[in-house]
Order: C-alpha cells, then sequence, then structure tokens
C-alpha cells in the first residue's frame, strides 16, 4: 500500500510541475533536456540521445549538451558517435576536456578488457588528439599491435616504444623483432636493422633463420644505396661512404641470407673493392659469384670483372683511380 501511495505521489508531483509550467512535456529546450537526463539515470540510453538530440535540433548551442550526447555513447559503447560529440564539445569549451579524455579512456580500458581492440584503438585515438601524451599504460603493445596487423605500422611504432619501455622477460625478443618489421615496412631499413640485430642476439641460433632474411635483405640494400649516392664522385673523396658500404654487403655475405642474392652481393662486394683501390680482394670476391649461384646472370660478368682485374683489360674504363 505505502509503494503504490509513493506511486501515485510521484506521478503527482510530475502532473504538477507540468501544470506549472505551462506546456507539453516537448515544448520547450530545456524539458528535453531534463528528460534526456532523466532517461540517463534511468539507463534508457537511446532515449537519453533522442532527447538530447532534439534540443540541439531546436537551438540550444550549448557544448555541455554536446557533452552530455557524448557521455551516454560512451556508456552505449559507440565509439566513434561519442569520439566525434566530445570533439566538438572540447572545441567549443576546452574546460570540458578533462571530462572528455577520462571518458574516452575509461571506454578504452573497457574495450581493452572485452579484447576488442579496434574500439580501444578509437577511443585512445581521440584522447590523444585531445591530450597528447595521455598515458595508456598496459594498452601500449595490443595498440602496437593492433596497428601492425592492420599495416599501419608508423602508426605502430610509437606504441611499441612505450611497450618496449615496460616489457622484460620472454615478450621483450618478439617485441624488438616486431619493431624491426615495423620499421623494415615503412622504408626504414637502417633502424630496423639494429632492432634486427638486437634480436639476434637475444635468440638461440636456430631461432634466427627469419630474422637473418630480413638482416641480409636490410643490410645489401642499404649498402646499395650507399653506392647510389656517392655515383660519380672520384672514390677517393667517398673513402668512408665506401667502407661503410663495404660493412653492409659483408654483413649480408655473413648471414648467408636471403640465398637468391648472395651471388649479388658477391659482385656487389667486387665493385666496392675496387673503388677502394682493393684489386686482390676484389678479384676474390668476383671468383665467389660463381659458388654462391652457379646458375645464375652474374657469373659471366663476374669473370669478365675479374679478367679486367687482372690482365688490365678495358684500361680506358680503369683510368678513374680505381684497381689498374
Amino acid at each position: 500500500m505505502l509503494n503504490r501511495m509513493t506511486h501515485y505521489a510521484r506521478i503527482a508531483l510530475v502532473a504538477a510541475a507540468l501544470v506549472a509550467t505551462g506546456c507539453s512535456p516537448r515544448a520547450t529546450d530545456s524539458d528535453a533536456v531534463r528528460r534526456g537526463d532523466e532517461s540517463f539515470a534511468l539507463g534508457n540510453y537511446e532515449e537519453a540521445i533522442a532527447e538530447y538530440r532534439l534540443a540541439i535540433r531546436q537551438g540550444v548551442d550549448d557544448p555541455a549538451i554536446a557533452a552530455r550526447v557524448a557521455h551516454t555513447y560512451v556508456r552505449m559503447g559507440r565509439v566513434d558517435d561519442a569520439g566525434n560529440y566530445y570533439v566538438d564539445a572540447a572545441a567549443r569549451a576546452p574546460e570540458l576536456t578533462d571530462q572528455a579524455v577520462s571518458d574516452l579512456m575509461w571506454l578504452a580500458r573497457s574495450s581493452f578488457e572485452e579484447q576488442d581492440r579496434f574500439s580501444m584503438a578509437r577511443a585512445v585515438e581521440t584522447a590523444l588528439e585531445l591530450r597528447p601524451g595521455v598515458g595508456i599504460g598496459a594498452m601500449a603493445l595490443p595498440l602496437a599491435r593492433h596497428y601492425y596487423a592492420s599495416g599501419e605500422y608508423g602508426r605502430a611504432l610509437p606504441f611499441y616504444q612505450k611497450a618496449m619501455a615496460e616489457a622484460t622477460g620472454d615478450a621483450q625478443p618478439e617485441i624488438v623483432f616486431e619493431v624491426g618489421v615495423a620499421h623494415d615496412e615503412i622504408g626504414d631499413c637502417e633502424n630496423a636493422l639494429v632492432f634486427f640485430e638486437r634480436f639476434r642476439e637475444m635468440v638461440r641460433p636456430w631461432e634466427r633463420g627469419e630474422v637473418d632474411w630480413y638482416i641480409g635483405t636490410c643490410a645489401f640494400d642499404l649498402a646499395r644505396d650507399v653506392r647510389a649516392r656517392i655515383a660519380g664522385i672520384d672514390p677517393r673523396e667517398t673513402r668512408s661512404e665506401l667502407e661503410q658500404s663495404l660493412r653492409l654487403v659483408d654483413r649480408t655475405i655473413a648471414v648467408g641470407e636471403p640465398r637468391n642474392i648472395q651471388a649479388a652481393a658477391w659482385f656487389e662486394k667486387g665493385e666496392i673493392l675496387v673503388d677502394l683501390q682493393r684489386c686482390a680482394d676484389a678479384m676474390e670476391a668476383f671468383s665467389q659469384v660463381r659458388y654462391a649461384d652457379q646458375a645464375g646472370s652474374l657469373i659471366d660478368r663476374a669473370q669478365d670483372r675479374f679478367d679486367e682485374i687482372r690482365f688490365g683489360r678495358d684500361l680506358e674504363h680503369l683510368r678513374d683511380g680505381r684497381c689498374r
């Protein structure tokens, strides 16, 4: 009986309030906001959204209403909608930034716990847009791997760096390797090589097959890039660059991978040694081409270069300071 009386009392209060305002439930903007707040408090989020958006359509130009919409979308788990409204609200009222970042990071952590990496990433992205440098804690590695798996290697790297700063034990080598691959995928072979070499030192010899392929490929590409940059310059003026190129191509040969470029690596080494005027060493490098790839197209070219040095053929070509 008491509950029923309380229920009727509430109805009477609501009716009295409507009479006092002298308007229908949807007559004013403030009514829409109030109804939205009531619906939110009862957990009726769809109704709350409808009322808040009604207020906006009726002309309420208040960023706090946009923040209400965003907060409701957060509770509904709708990341993109929440982010869009919070970005708008914070742009018009910077004091709402704290609420926006707090809500978005709450949503990110909830998505992380539910293993929803996409929603986690979208929430963190928007939080970082509003406040660069916000802490992400244990989500760093899952975020890095989300972007890595999506092929967004440039976006993955900053999160890998955060994860590496905290990683220990068996997880560390795997992270180091993934960072190397990410650098390689964005064309940064120089930094990739640093991480691949680090990974190689961390694992057992029989676990190095894949990383040796990456090391050999990166080192060879870098060696050729160095030579391309100094092409046409007197070798006597580029000795340090040539020695750098030689060290890189030697690394490709040392790891023996990829196997299909070993002949090209030996040939490249021969050309570098010619430029360094280490003629006997150059001849040895050219002679190794046939052993690296007995059916390859470089064998005849390597033999010609060997003969040019040994017998002094094509002297006009060799009068630029290289082997004579």
